[in-house]
């Protein structure tokens, strides 16, 4: 066993250490900007009919589609960045995963305008407004909450020491973050591939936070090999009960996604607090 889960580290640390370079950032960056700029050079043009036949049916003719393609790709650097971040810690993952729901509250907002003319007017579409409120002020909602949950994993001890035990820990999370991160890019060029061919596309982050349940299960499962105390189960589980919430908050209704996304994150704060208030190994010495 510790022979396969060292082969899977040899392959993540490499990944993990060439996508958190700055150069790589940087590229990244540049590459955001550019693909923002020809989104809206390739609407333009078939707004005014210089695209062949099968290009003017796939490129949308609303220029708020480009912000929606922007913020997409922002979403999927977010979610390779919280695959990286699994084999740290649980909690941190899930941090991950609600700044994610954040920037998806925040992308929804905009999509709304895509049934806006152009210029932008508001006649006739006043339910736009209500939906755009909901998610604006939704994704402030979990930023703010955010920061009281981050603030209160400061006080999170580690259970484990370091040694033998924490290393195959650690490198059995890394190789539950590279199985995702093969799941990830295969969605991604499985959905490209549809685009392309002119399919039906599946909902991307809704089907990987889906994966997301599982592997959170996974994990907990796996942390319970080495963390097999009633209170890290407790917590670990609760923690994939809030990436559960997060899941069916991307298929509500409006404004029931919003109450529900939020309620993922209070889930966690609440959690997170019991826990660093009454079993934390300071406290649990405390008692003796």
């Amino acid at each position: 066993m510790d022979f396969i889960l060292n082969i899977f580290t040899r392959i993540f640390d490499p990944v993990r250490q060439y996508w958190e370079k700055e150069a790589t950032h940087k590229a990244v960056s540049g590459l955001l900007v550019l693909a923002f700029l020809l989104a809206l050079g390739a609407i333009e043009l078939n707004r005014q009919g210089l695209l062949s036949e099968f290009l003017g049916d796939t490129i949308p003719q609303s220029h708020y589609m480009a912000i929606n393609l922007a913020f997409t790709l922002v979403l999927i650097l977010e979610i390779l960045g919280m695959i990286f971040t699994l084999p740290g810690s649980l909690s941190r993952a899930l941090g991950k995963q609600f700044e994610i729901l954040a920037l998806i509250f925040l992308r929804n907002a905009f999509k709304e305008l895509a049934v806006l003319p152009e210029p932008i007017s508001l006649s006739h579409h006043h339910e736009v407004l209500w939906h755009i409120l909901s998610y604006g002020f939704g994704a402030v909602a979990i930023f703010a909450l955010m920061g009281i949950y981050t603030g209160m994993l400061k006080k999170l001890d580690e259970a484990l020491t370091p040694g033998p035990s924490l290393d195959r820990f650690i490198a059995a999370k890394k190789a539950v973050a590279l199985t995702m991160l093969a799941i990830f890019c295969g969605m991604g060029l499985y959905n490209g591939q549809l685009f392309l061919s002119g399919k039906p596309v599946f909902h991307f982050f809704q089907y990987f936070y889906t994966v997301l349940i599982f592997s959170d299960i996974l994990l907990v499962l796996i942390a319970q090999a080495f963390l097999p105390e009633f209170p890290a189960v407790f917590r670990n589980s609760g923690y994939a009960l809030a990436t559960l919430l997060i899941r069916l908050s991307l298929t509500a209704p409006a404004y029931y996604n919003v109450l529900i996304g939020l309620s993922s994150v209070i889930l966690a704060i609440l959690l997170t607090l019991v826990y660093n208030q009454f079993y934390t190994h300071k406290n649990l010495n405390t008692k003796r």
